[in-house]
C-alpha cells in the first residue's frame, strides 16, 4: 500500500511532516510529494544532517555537483533533485537561493529499447491471466502500470467502450477506449473481483481504501463493489494510515515479476531487459 499517503499532524513539528502537510496544503500529488522528500532527506544526509535553513546555495551546488560528478546520475535526475531543493527553500522556507552554479550532469548516449510487435506478441503468450489483461491493457488502453493497478471497477463503461483514469499525470482524471477485443476479459475479471469482494464481507473484513475526501462524501462508498479494485491484490493487509485491515490493489512488483519471467520465456534476446 505504498502509494496511500500516510497521516500527517494537524500541527506538525517535524521538517518533514512541515513538508508533506506544505505540499498537500498546495495539490501536490503523492508521487511528487515521496519523489521531493526523498531529494531533502539525501540533501540534509548528504551536508551530515545540518538543517536546511542553516544551508546555503554553495551547500546546494556542491549536493548537485557531487551528483553529476561522484553519482553518475542523468541530467533528468539531477534536474529532479534541482527542481525539490528549489521547492524546499523558495516554496517552503521563502528562501531566495543566490544564483546556483554546478557541475552539470552528462546525458548517457543509449539506444532506446523499443521492443517489437512480435516480441510483445511472444512475451503475452507467456503470460496469463490477470497480468495478461494488464499488460494488454498498457498496450490497447496506453495506460501507464500505476494507472492500471489503480483502476476500480466503476472506472469502465462498456456501454460507452471508456476506461476513466483517475489522477493520472498531473494528478489529473482523463478518459481513454476500452479495446472491444478485452471486453470479455474484463467481464470475467470483474465477475471475480465481485465474489472475492463477497467473501471478504462474509469474512468480517470489505473495505477498500478511499482517498480522505471520497470517504468523507461517500462514507459507505468503502464496502460498495463498484469501488473496489479491478485487480486486488492476494491478501489483506493494514492500511498504512488508519491500519484497517483491507485489500489494496496488486502491487506492482507482482507485475514486473510476471513480466520478467515471461520475457525470459519468450526469447533469450530480451534477457538484457530483466535487470531493469
Amino acid at each position: 500500500m505504498d502509494d496511500i499517503r500516510p497521516n500527517v499532524p494537524a500541527a506538525p513539528v517535524r521538517l518533514f511532516d512541515q513538508l508533506r502537510r506544505h505540499m498537500r496544503d498546495h495539490g501536490y500529488a503523492w508521487k511528487t510529494e515521496k519523489t521531493y522528500l526523498h531529494w531533502v532527506r539525501r540533501f540534509i544526509l548528504f551536508h551530515g544532517k545540518q538543517h536546511p535553513a542553516r544551508l546555503s546555495a554553495r551547500h546546494v551546488n556542491e549536493f548537485l555537483s557531487n551528483l553529476a560528478n561522484e553519482g553518475h546520475c542523468s541530467p533528468a535526475t539531477q534536474r529532479v533533485a534541482l527542481n525539490a531543493l528549489i521547492y524546499l527553500y523558495k516554496r517552503f522556507l521563502g528562501v531566495e537561493l543566490e544564483q546556483l552554479d554546478f557541475g552539470k550532469a552528462k546525458p548517457k548516449r543509449r539506444l532506446p529499447v523499443v521492443l517489437s510487435h512480435g516480441e510483445v506478441l511472444r512475451i503475452l503468450e507467456h503470460l496469463q491471466g490477470k497480468h495478461r489483461l494488464i499488460v494488454e491493457l498498457l498496450y490497447g488502453a496506453g495506460l501507464r502500470q500505476a494507472e492500471v493497478l489503480s483502476l476500480r471497477i466503476k472506472d469502465l463503461d462498456f456501454e460507452l467502450s471508456t476506461i476513466t483514469v483517475r489522477s493520472g499525470k498531473g494528478d489529473k482524471d482523463r478518459s481513454t477506449l476500452l479495446p472491444e477485443r478485452l471486453k470479455a476479459a474484463l467481464g470475467q475479471q470483474i465477475e471475480f473481483v465481485c465474489k472475492q469482494h463477497q467473501r471478504d464481507i462474509e469474512d468480517g473484513f470489505g473495505e477498500v481504501y478511499l482517498p480522505n475526501a471520497l470517504a468523507k462524501k461517500y462514507p459507505q462508498a468503502a464496502r460498495e463493489t463498484a469501488w473496489q479494485f479491478l485487480f486486488p491484490s492476494s491478501s489483506i493487509g493494514p492500511d498504512p494510515r488508519s491500519k484497517a485491515l483491507r485489500r489494496h490493489h496488486l502491487h506492482e512488483s507482482s507485475l514486473r515479476k510476471a513480466v520478467t519471467q515471461a520475457r525470459r520465456g519468450a526469447m533469450g534476446v530480451l534477457s538484457p531487459l530483466d535487470g531493469e
